[in-house]
């Protein structure tokens, strides 16, 4: 199949589109179950007991925002230590701690689900400050735009009434009943499919040009599953998503276009399922799926388009683009990274066409509610 026709991207398209359907109703129901439901799971009632929260309390929007920001502040503060401690810590691999300056960067980045990198991921963090540092912040960002989200929609439900529930059930509740299970889910079946996930340092291997380079590998699984469920979107490694420790294949690449998109898609559900009125939440899916299917249908067409001799031998613009997953899939990821507020990417963004960079671009410039992040594109909309 040539570069240039596509075929397998808009299959790959489909098939994504297929899985989403078949989630959206179960998902989006039970998540809705997650957040109303009087009962607390065992463990949940222990961290509240161990955090002295008190789960039949209710706050006041004022209330639930304090906490919000408190909560948010605490992880700054604690990831900036982790990632300054780095050098003390085990699993660091040998690598310094994090300079004050990045260390902030980095903390505020992740805290806020705001996915900005500005470091090389396999030389600057050893394993524990991925899968510990940055791996608790991108359950708990994810966790908390999800609690705000809901929030919002208690509000619109409620109306008249004082509360909004409660900050720390509704944080608790989303990683416990919802992040966690699906990320060990989606990790378990990324390793299968060839995901690297080990504790080991680095190797030194002998390439085929005759050098040598170092390779480490490290949690990447689990930090893959939650990177793409939360949008924090930080890679392991510098190139991300495009690295074949992270995302190997068309299928592993298929996957982690349905993970940037089910929790966000299935979020409409719930807000249809709490307000009691489902009319509603078809007509913010059928906004955003046409939003999105827009996205992605200009993205594919203008790196397909044939501007110059070059493109037109290669069938597609195909600097930048990874081989694997060929121009219609990395138009597919990006389309979709951006349309979730994800930051991830298996391609060079800067690559694309001026008319694709553009469409990734006005969907950031729309406020990502196409479908938007975890919890926050509902907002949005």
């Amino acid at each position: 199949m040539s570069v240039g026709s596509g075929v397998g991207g808009w299959l790959q398209f489909l098939a994504v589109i297929a899985v989403l359907g078949a989630a959206y109703v179960p998902l989006g129901d039970y998540m809705a179950h997650v957040y109303t439901t009087k009962r607390d799971w065992r463990i949940e009632s222990l961290i509240y007991r161990a955090c002295g929260v008190d789960p039949e309390s209710e706050q006041t929007w004022a209330r639930y925002l304090n906490s919000l920001l408190a909560f948010s502040l605490i992880g700054v503060l604690g990831l900036f230590a982790l990632l300054r401690l780095q050098s003390h810590l085990p699993f660091s691999e040998g690598k310094p701690g994090v300079p004050a300056g990045l260390a902030f960067n980095t903390a505020v980045s992740f805290v806020t689900n705001t996915s900005w990198q500005n470091y090389a991921g396999e030389s600057t963090l050893g394993h524990l400050a991925l899968a510990t540092g940055l791996g608790v912040a991108a359950f708990a960002s994810a966790a908390v735009g999800m609690a705000a989200g809901v929030a919002l929609v208690r509000g619109l439900a409620r109306r008249k009434a004082e509360s909004i529930g409660n900050f720390w059930v509704d944080l608790i509740r989303g990683s416990v009943r919802i992040l966690l299970p699906l990320s060990v889910l989606f990790a378990i079946v990324l390793i299968a499919l060839g995901v690297v996930q080990n504790l080991n340092g680095p190797h030194i291997v002998d390439t085929v040009a005759g050098g040598r380079q170092t390779l480490l590998g490290g949690p990447v699984a689990s930090w893959e599953s939650i990177k793409l469920l939360s949008g924090d979107g930080g890679g392991a490694f510098n190139a991300n998503s495009a690295h074949p420790f992270e995302n190997p294949s068309q299928l592993t690449n298929g996957l982690e276009i349905v993970m940037m998109l089910i929790i966000p898609v299935s979020f409409i559900r719930l807000f249809g399922k709490m307000i009691g009125n489902h009319r509603q939440a078809w007509v913010l899916l059928a906004a955003a799926a046409l939003l999105y299917v827009g996205g992605v249908a200009a993205t594919t067409a203008a790196e397909h388009a044939h501007r110059d001799v070059v493109s037109a031998a290669a069938g597609a613009a195909t600097e930048g683009t990874e081989t694997r997953f060929g121009v219609a899939g990395s138009a597919l990821f990006g389309a979709t990274a951006m349309a979730t507020a994800d930051g991830a990417a298996n391609a060079s963004y800067d690559s694309f066409s001026s008319l694709g960079g553009g469409v990734l671009m006005a969907n950031m410039m729309l406020g990502e509610v196409s479908p938007g992040g975890a919890g926050m594109g509902c907002m949005g909309c």
